[in-house]
C-alpha cells in the first residue's frame, strides 16, 4: 500500500502542495493567489483568486486536439432516436444555447432551473449556463409541481428550461403542465420558460409572452460565438437540491475551480478515464452522479460520454451491455439497485455481448451488498469498484484509487479514504473514536477537499448547523452515515443515522413525505420510515392514523384509502416519493413525552427487535403495529 498511503498522506498533511499539483490538470485563465483560503472555518475557498470556467475546460480546450472526436453519444430506447456530437459540434450547440439565454437577459450569477428529460439539450443547457457564468439548478424530471415550486422559490431563477414531455417505460410523462403549475404556486416565478418540443405532447400548454420555443430561438443564433465568462474559483457553478430532515430541501452550492480540479483528478486517479476513451454513466442529470460523471467529468477528461434515455431492461436486459459493445465503453458507472434489477434477469443477456472493452464497472448510490457485487463480477468478468459519496461532496469519499495503486478489494466495502478526505469514525454520543469493527458515525475533518459543497444556497447558518454541529468534541463534517472499519482499514457503510431514506440512490426526506401525506384531509397523523429492500436498498413505508376510523374498517376501504394517500404523495412530490405501502392504525408508538418511536417502527417493519421501549406511552400501539405488519 506504499503508493496509496503516501499519496493519501500528502493530501492530508500537505494539502496546498498536493492540490496545487492537481490544479494543473485544468485550464486557468488567471492563476490562483492561494491554493487554500481557510480563514473562516469550516468555509474553505480553494484556488482563491484563480479564474477558470467549467464549460471551457469541458469543451473549448479540446477543440485544438480532438475537434472531430465524439463528445456525446445519445441513445433513447424510448423514442428510438440515436445520435452523437463531436467536440466541435457540441461547442457550436452550446454557443447557440448560450446566445439564446443571453438574448433573454440571463447573465453572470443569474439562476436557471433545468427541468428536463435525458436529452442532449439538457446538457447543452448546463454547459451554456456554465459558459456565461449563470448558475444552473437541475431538478429531476420526476418531481411534482409542488416540489418544483419550493426549488423555484429558493433559487429564484430568471429563466426555466423544460421539454414538452419525458418518456419512461413507453409511458409519456408531460412536463410542461407541471412547470406551469409550479410557476403558479411559486412566489418568485421565472420570467421566461424555454421549451424543447419533442413532439411527445401535442396538447402542451403555451403561454404567449412568457414561453419560448427553443428550436425557433436556436435558429436565430446558428452562428453564435459567445465568449467564455471567466469566474473566480469560488463563484458558484450550480445549485443541486437534496432532501434533508426538515421539509425544506437544501440547495447544495458548488464552486467552480475546486469542482473542476476535483473532477479532473478523480477521472484520472479513481475512474481511470483517458482522453479518447468512452464512459457510460447510467444515472440521470437530475442527480449529482449525472452532473459529475455524465456531463462535466468525462468531458473535462476529453472522453466520449454516453447519454442514455431508457430502462436497463427495455427492450431487454441486454441493452446496457449492447451499448458497451457497440460504443467500446471503457469505464461504466451505475448503481447497486440497477444491478439487483438485472440480477433477476437471465445471465445470457449480458453474456451475448462483447464487453471486453470495459475496464472497470463503478457502483455507487447506496451500500453495495457482497452477493450482488460478487454476482456481477462473475457474470461480466470485469473489475467491480464500489465507491461511496454524497450530493454534498460531488465526488467519492471512499473508493479504490486504481491509478495510484490497484489495491485488493473486498466485496461489500467501498475501500479506503479517498485523497483529501480526513476521515474518522466517532461514537454518536461521546464523540470519541471507535475501534476496529465497531459502528460509528463517518465524519470528515475540515477543510473539506475541493469540489465539496461550499455552503447551502443562501443559508450559511444552515450549512453550519446541518453539517458541522453534530459533535461537541470537535469541528467535523457529518456524513450522517453509520460505518465500520475493519482491522485492515477497509470501510463498510451501514446506512443513515438521520431521517433520510435512500431509495435506489435517491435521497428522500421522511419529513417531506410526512408533510405530503398529512396534506390528505383524511389523515390525522403519520410516521414515515425507510425499510430494508433487497432491490432498492430501502423502501418507503408509511404508518398513518385516519381521522375517521370507519375508512379502514374493511379491506376494501383500506385499499381505497391507501390508493388515495399514494396519489396525494404523487401530486405533492412525484411518484419517486410514493410509499411502497401505507399501513393504517388508530395510534402510533410514542414516548410519554409525545415523541414518535421511529427507530422502533423501522425495526419492527424490518423484522428486528424494537429496542428500548421503557419510555413507551401505550403498549397497545406496539401490538397494533405488529398486527398490521403481519396482515
Amino acid at each position: 500500500m506504499g503508493n496509496y498511503r503516501e499519496f493519501y498522506r500528502r493530501s492530508i498533511d500537505e494539502p496546498e502542495a498536493f492540490w496545487a499539483e492537481q490544479g494543473a490538470l485544468v485550464h486557468w485563465h488567471k492563476p490562483w493567489d492561494r491554493v487554500l483560503d481557510y480563514g473562516k472555518p469550516p468555509f474553505a475557498q480553494w484556488f482563491a483568486g484563480g479564474e477558470t470556467n467549467l464549460c471551457y475546460n469541458a469543451v473549448d480546450r479540446h477543440l485544438e486536439t480532438r475537434p472531430e472526436q465524439k463528445a456525446l453519444v445519445y441513445l433513447s430506447t424510448e423514442t428510438g432516436v440515436e445520435g452523437s456530437y463531436t467536440y466541435r459540434e457540441l461547442h457550436a450547440e452550446v454557443n447557440r444555447f448560450a446566445a439564446v439565454l443571453q438574448a433573454q437577459g440571463v447573465g453572470r450569477g443569474d439562476r436557471v432551473i433545468v427541468y428536463m428529460p435525458m436529452i442532449p439539450e439538457a446538457m447543452f443547457a448546463m454547459l451554456a449556463c456554465a459558459r456565461i457564468g449563470a448558475i444552473h439548478s437541475v431538478v429531476f424530471g420526476g418531481f411534482a409541481a409542488a416540489s418544483l415550486a419550493t426549488r423555484i422559490d429558493d433559487a429564484k431563477p430568471k429563466l426555466m428550461v423544460t421539454a414538452d414531455a419525458g418518456i419512461r417505460g413507453g409511458k409519456v410523462i408531460p412536463y410542461k403542465h407541471l412547470v406551469d403549475e409550479a410557476l403558479r404556486l411559486s412566489a418568485f416565478p421565472a420570467e421566461k420558460v424555454l421549451i424543447v418540443h419533442r413532439g411527445l405532447d401535442p396538447d402542451m400548454p403555451f403561454t404567449q409572452g412568457r414561453d419560448l420555443d427553443y428550436a425557433a430561438q436556436r435558429m436565430k443564433h446558428l452562428d453564435a460565438q459567445v465568449p467564455v465568462v471567466w469566474l473566480e474559483s469560488s463563484e458558484p457553478s450550480y445549485i443541486l437540491y437534496t432532501s434533508g430532515t426538515t421539509g425544506k430541501p437544501k440547495g447544495v452550492q458548488r464552486d467552480t475551480g475546486g469542482y473542476a480540479v476535483a473532477l479532473a483528478a478523480s477521472m484520472q486517479h479513481i475512474y481511470t478515464g483517458k482522453a479518447g476513451e468512452t464512459m457510460f454513466t447510467t444515472s440521470d442529470i437530475g442527480w449529482v452522479v449525472g452532473h459529475s460523471y455524465i456531463v462535466y467529468g468525462p468531458l473535462i477528461a476529453g472522453m466520449t460520454s454516453v447519454v442514455y434515455e431508457g430502462l436497463p431492461i427495455r427492450p431487454d436486459a441486454g441493452i446496457w451491455w449492447k451499448i458497451v459493445q457497440d460504443h467500446r465503453v471503457n469505464v461504466m458507472f451505475s448503481s447497486p439497485t440497477a444491478i439487483r434489477v438485472l440480477k433477476k434477469q437471465p445471465t445470457e443477456f449480458m453474456q451475448k455481448y462483447d464487453v471486453s472493452s470495459l475496464r472497470n464497472l463503478y457502483l455507487a448510490g447506496e451500500p453495495l451488498d457482497e452477493p450482488t457485487a460478487r454476482w456481477i463480477a462473475d457474470a461480466l468478468q470485469v473489475n467491480i469498484i464500489d465507491n461511496y459519496w454524497q450530493t454534498e461532496t460531488g465526488w467519492p469519499i471512499l473508493s479504490a484509487v486504481p491509478e495510484v495503486e490497484d489495491l485488493p478489494r473486498k466485496f461489500g466495502s467501498p475501500g479506503f479514504p479517498v485523497y483529501g478526505f480526513n476521515l474518522k469514525l466517532l461514537h454518536e454520543g461521546s464523540g470519541k473514536p471507535v475501534g476496529a469493527n465497531e459502528k460509528g458515525v463517518l465524519v470528515a475533518v475540515p477543510p473539506l477537499p475541493p469540489g465539496c459543497l461550499s455552503t447551502v444556497w443562501g443559508d450559511d447558518a444552515r450549512f453550519l448547523n446541518t453539517y458541522f454541529s453534530n459533535f461537541d468534541t470537535e469541528l467535523v463534517y457529518s456524513t450522517f452515515d453509520w460505518a465500520t472499519r475493519d482491522e485492515d482499514g477497509y470501510y463498510f457503510i451501514l446506512g443513515r443515522t438521520d431521517d433520510v431514506i435512500n431509495v435506489a440512490g435517491h435521497r428522500l426526506g421522511t419529513r417531506e413525505i410526512e408533510e405530503a401525506i398529512s396534506g390528505h384531509p383524511g389523515i390525522a397523523e403519520v410516521a414515515v420510515v425507510g425499510v430494508h429492500d433487497e432491490v432498492k436498498g430501502q423502501a418507503v413505508k408509511a404508518f398513518a392514523v385516519p381521522r375517521d376510523a370507519s375508512r379502514i374498517a374493511t379491506p376494501e376501504g383500506r385499499r381505497a384509502f391507501e390508493k388515495e394517500v399514494m396519489e396525494t404523495v404523487d401530486q405533492a412530490l412525484g411518484a419517486i416519493a410514493r410509499p411502497a405501502r401505507v399501513y393504517f392504525l388508530t395510534l402510533l408508538p410514542k414516548t410519554r413525552s409525545g415523541k414518535l418511536l421511529r427507530r422502533s417502527i423501522q425495526a419492527l417493519a424490518e423484522g428486528r427487535e424494537p429496542g428500548d421501549l421503557t419510555t413507551l406511552d401505550d403498549p397497545a400501539a406496539l401490538e397494533q403495529l405488529k398486527g398490521v405488519l403481519a396482515s
